[in-house]
This record gives C-alpha cells, sequence and structure tokens, in this order.
C-alpha cells in the first residue's frame, strides 16, 4: 500500500517538473522574439523621423509653382530596394496662400487650405510618415504613422 502512494506522488511529482519546464521553455523563446521585434519597432520609429527629414530635404530643392506643382508623395524603402525590411511613404498636404492646386490645369497641390492670412504661416506642411514592415521580418507587422507640422 505503501509502495502505490510513493508511486503516485512520484508521478506528480514527475508530470509538475514536466509542466514548470516546459514553460519555461515556452517563456524563454517568447522573449527571444518579443525583444527581435521591439528592436525592428525602435528602427522603424527612427525612420518615420528619418522619413520626415528626407520629405524636407526633397521639398528644400523643389520650388512650389503652376508649372512645378507640389510634391505630394515621397516614397523610400530601407535598406534598399533589392531586399527591403521597411517601406516608407511620406504623405504631404499644404497649407499656404496662392499655391497652386490643381483647378485651371496648373499645379497638383494637396491642399488643406489656401486661405491663410499671415505670411509666417504661408506654405506650412502636414506631413504623415507610414513605415511598415514587409512580410515576414518581424513576427507580427509593424506599422509606425507620424504626424508633424512643418514649415520648409
Amino acid at each position: 500500500m505503501r509502495n502505490g502512494f510513493s508511486l503516485i506522488t512520484a508521478i506528480i511529482f514527475i508530470v509538475l517538473i514536466a509542466t514548470i519546464g516546459a514553460l519555461a521553455l515556452s517563456l524563454s523563446t517568447q522573449s527571444v522574439k518579443q525583444t527581435g521585434d521591439l528592436y525592428l519597432q525602435a528602427q522603424a520609429d527612427l525612420l518615420a523621423q528619418s522619413g520626415t527629414e528626407l520629405a524636407l530635404l526633397a521639398l528644400s530643392t523643389h520650388e512650389i509653382n503652376t508649372t512645378n506643382g507640389c510634391i505630394n508623395t515621397v516614397l523610400a524603402q530601407y535598406p534598399d530596394n533589392a531586399n527591403p525590411m521597411f517601406n516608407i511613404e511620406v504623405s504631404i498636404q499644404y497649407m499656404g496662400r496662392g499655391l497652386p492646386d490643381g483647378a485651371g490645369g496648373g499645379g497638383n497641390c494637396d491642399l488643406v487650405s489656401n486661405a491663410v492670412v499671415t505670411d509666417d504661416s504661408n506654405v506650412t506642411l502636414i506631413m504623415d510618415t507610414v513605415v511598415t514592415s514587409v512580410v515576414g521580418v518581424a513576427t507580427e507587422p509593424i506599422r509606425i504613422h507620424r504626424r508633424t507640422l512643418q514649415k520648409p
């Protein structure tokens, strides 16, 4: 009778140790995945800032008029176009006075307002930067959105 209780106790003890071991293994693999995803998310956040600055650089060399129009979108990929990990898209909307709005055949500005009164606020930009991970880069898809108000 005593040997039977010892056997049952030993089986329960082995099952308990196996359950704790399986739980520890599961948690350790999950933390490795989370560490990788957190690194990629931090990288995507930095790319959102860099994408905004890239769009400002593109705008600094572009003259806004009815012939040239406006730059409404800036697209980029990181690290390169052949094997990208992230897609970066910057959408630009304009606020100002006398900007080409596409009416009458001239310009193509994506306007929020073309009736800004003050000279200091003329040609103000709303920039939406979206960074998305390419499928298969992270265990969960990464999407960072950053909206800024800029003066070029």
